[in-house]
């Protein structure tokens, strides 16, 4: 008898008769979260009504999306990368495969936002200046529309990637050049497109054609430096231990790098300063000097990366890049940067909501369901134990 069997049968003898061991029960664990989830967000309907909410769930929900549209790319770099090596694949590349589970996920908790739009976005009140395409442009068929369009792409991305470059990889050869650079150039138009739609648009004063390779930098810093968080260490004699600390550091000095350049081309605007007014203040100021910390404690300690140092600047850099997506949104509609309750009940929302629907939506997209190719912490134990 297997231990799933096991487990499944003590369960079954114990009759989980509580509330508290119901949901303790692994099986019941989406569930409890998908409960959890939608009572967070239906708190914050009812303490602070939907006008307040919809910033709060476009933030949160940013997030979510950022995690496999951000892991996108990098899996796409790692695996050309690696197109040489017909060595089995890190367990870094395969949490990023993991990650682009979620982008059904994201796609599925994206139908509340065309909804949601008269709240968010000024278009539309028919602020924006309007000619004949813009107004075809920015209407509300059309938005869902790019909605649709947009996921149905990073989708089919999603699903091409999620599947090793080549199996087995001691014959795996070269990966295709063709189908890395189509990925990557699609997913830049439909990132840079989804960017601006959806982020930049909460603020009408202000566009910028950067905006939207900005946001996909903060994207995938973040999911690299949650799959670093999640990803166990490479064990193994047949198992290459890659530095991780290096390409985390990289990202992050280029989304800093592309904050400092958008700042320092468009200060002079009016438009934009008013921007960059409202995220200020004592908390964007704090945000700034936070987030300088740890692009330069990750940029020092490439000198001597150790999996506690890197697992520590991970952390950092999540919590970092989750505030920054408040910091993208939240102030169009509160006139300055602040994290409140109402955006952590919305995060804690949008997380439940997803961890509920994302097993269920790995047997739609099986394609998406990637086996780790790296070992558990119990067999990565036993190994250290044998040596």
């Amino acid at each position: 008898m297997s231990v799933d069997e096991r487990g499944a049968a003590a369960r079954k003898a114990s009759g989980a008769k509580t509330a508290r061991g119901y949901f303790l029960d692994p099986a019941r664990r989406p569930l409890a979260a998908l409960v959890a989830g939608a009572a967070c967000l239906a708190l914050v309907w009812w303490l602070d009504g939907p006008a307040r909410l919809a910033p709060s769930y476009l933030a949160a929900w940013t997030c979510l999306l950022a995690l496999p549209a951000g892991a996108l790319p990098v899996a796409i770099m790692i695996e050309r990368a690696d197109a040489w090596r017909p060595q089995p694949e890190t367990a870094l590349l395969e949490t990023l495969r993991g990650l682009l589970a979620l982008m059904p996920v994201a796609a599925l908790l994206a139908l509340p936002i065309p909804f949601l739009a008269p709240l968010l976005y000024p278009w539309t009140q028919g602020s924006d200046p309007h000619g004949s395409f813009a107004a075809l442009w920015f209407s509300g068929p059309a938005f869902a529309g790019r909605l649709l369009l947009y996921f149905a792409l990073w989708i089919g991305l999603a699903l091409l990637f999620a599947r090793r470059g080549g199996e087995p990889w001691g014959k795996a050869g070269r990966i295709d050049d063709g189908r890395a650079v189509l990925g990557l150039g699609l997913h830049t138009v439909v990132g840079t497109l989804a960017a601006d739609d959806l982020v930049m648009a909460v603020d009408g004063r202000f566009h910028a054609a950067a905006f939207g390779l900005l946001a996909m930098a903060a994207w995938s810093s973040l999911a690299l430096a949650a799959a670093i968080l999640i990803a166990p260490p490479d064990i193994g004699p047949a198992r290459r231990r890659h530095d991780r600390m290096t390409p985390l550091a990289v990202l992050l000095l280029v989304s800093a790098g592309l904050h400092a350049v958008q700042f320092l081309m468009l200060g002079s605007d009016a438009s934009a300063a008013a921007w960059y007014g409202a995220r200020g203040g004592t908390a964007g100021h704090v945000l700034v000097f936070a987030s300088g910390i740890v692009v330069a404690l990750a940029a020092a300690l490439t000198v001597r990366p150790g999996e506690n140092r890197t697992r520590l600047v991970a952390a950092l850099a999540v919590a970092a890049h989750l505030a920054e997506m408040a910091w993208f949104v939240t102030p169009a509609f509160t006139g300055a940067f602040r994290i409140g309750m109402t955006d952590l009940l919305a995060l804690a929302g949008v997380a439940g909501l997803a961890m509920g629907l994302t097993p269920p939506l790995r047997r739609l997209f099986p394609g998406l369901a990637v086996a780790p190719a790296w070992p558990g912490r119990e067999a990565a134990a036993r190994f250290t134990q044998r040596r």
